[in-house]
């Protein structure tokens, strides 16, 4: 049985497998522009089973969500992934067949597993999988309209536009984070609209829209300042909202090439963001840090700033990272023969961490 693209009753392992080689496309980033939500609700609602879904079994899987993106940040996407596919393929996603109590416990359920479909994507795009990654973000964002079809589905919109724009395939986002603000507006707290609102002006400026991405940087500054009550789970996710913030703000700033502003973000970036818990996001803010320096001819601090970078990538294993150590080795090469304090070493460590 399918749901969403899932078969549940396939085991993990040779579906991980299956997705690991499926292909990122422009079209599927579109995805949630014509998805038709109300045949997709009267088809889940006729799968309704016999079992009783009960709030324990909605927290266990929160729980345990938690616990594998806590653990996500600091070894890498590819720590536990096949145990989360499993969890959600054979446990978690079968659940929504069951009868619930009430409809409020019914929405909590299906906002339970958007979240767990959500980490398999992120962790899925952390190993460099996107055809994986954007089938989960796509269920993440089918289960989110069961559960809330504002505020929840416009974030999943959001995930999708953010997949795309890392990749540089920047086609349809504008339109799907716009969706996205239409669908969330009023309806989220300031710190979860700021982060739509960054969003937007990433898609803006990877499309070369300057003015527009600059209204859409002010505009989340402001929401960042609203008072809009609690932020709820799905968004608190990807950490400090400010740090979020900050660091996809330094993001669009060099898409227009501010490479001082770019500096100036990544620094406040990095003193938003817990360096125990959100480790990876520390080593990656670092090697993006490295990049505005080295942009700047600040050859000396380049290299400090990659040093800690690779410093805190040991251990991880994570597709991203590995792209960040690679990116940089063509400039430390330069670097070695201009004789720059560190570089020769830099680079060692670089070669032994791809080894």
């Amino acid at each position: 049985m399918w749901l969403f693209g899932l078969p549940l009753a396939a085991r993990a392992l040779g579906h991980q497998r299956f997705l690991a080689v499926a292909a990122f496309t422009t079209a599927g980033v579109a995805m949630p522009l014509a998805h038709d939500h109300e045949a997709t609700a009267r088809m889940l609602r006729a799968r309704t089973g016999t079992s009783v879904v009960g709030a324990d079994d909605v927290d266990v899987v929160r729980q345990i969500t938690s616990a594998f993106s806590a653990a996500d940040e600091r070894l890498g996407g590819g720590h536990g992934l096949t145990t989360v596919t499993a969890y959600l393929a054979d446990t978690a996603a079968p659940k929504l067949r069951g009868r619930f109590p009430s409809e409020a416990l019914r929405r909590a359920a299906f906002g339970a597993v958007a979240e767990l479909a959500y980490l398999a994507g992120w962790k899925h795009h952390d190993l460099g999988q996107e055809g994986a990654a954007q089938r989960y973000y796509q269920v993440g964002y089918q289960l989110a309209c069961e559960a809330d079809p504002h505020g929840y589905a416009a974030w999943m919109m959001r995930a999708l536009a953010h997949q795309a724009l890392s990749l540089k395939q920047p086609h349809h986002c504008v339109d799907l984070v716009e969706g996205a603000l239409r669908r969330g507006l009023s309806h989220v707290d300031g710190q979860t609209e700021a982060l739509l609102h960054i969003t937007h002006a990433r898609a803006y400026a990877a499309t070369g829209e300057r003015p527009a991405a600059a209204r859409a940087l002010l505009a989340a500054e402001d929401a960042l300042l609203r008072d809009g009550g609690p932020q709820p789970s799905y968004s608190r996710v990807s950490g400090p909202a400010a740090g979020t913030v900050a660091s996809h703000t330094a993001r669009t700033l060099t898409d227009l090439a501010d490479h001082v502003g770019t500096e100036q973000q990544h620094r406040d970036a990095l003193i938003r963001w817990d360096p125990e818990k959100y480790k990876r996001v520390h080593a990656l803010t670092y090697a993006d840090l490295g990049d505005s320096l080295a942009a700047q001819a600040r050859a000396d601090e380049a290299v400090a700033a990659w040093s800690q970078a690779l410093t805190l990538m040991e251990g991880m294993t994570s597709d991203r990272t590995r792209k960040a150590i690679t990116s940089l080795r063509s400039t430390l090469s330069i670097y070695q023969r201009r004789k720059v304090p560190g570089a020769a070493e830099l680079a060692r460590r670089a070669r032994e961490a791809l080894a």
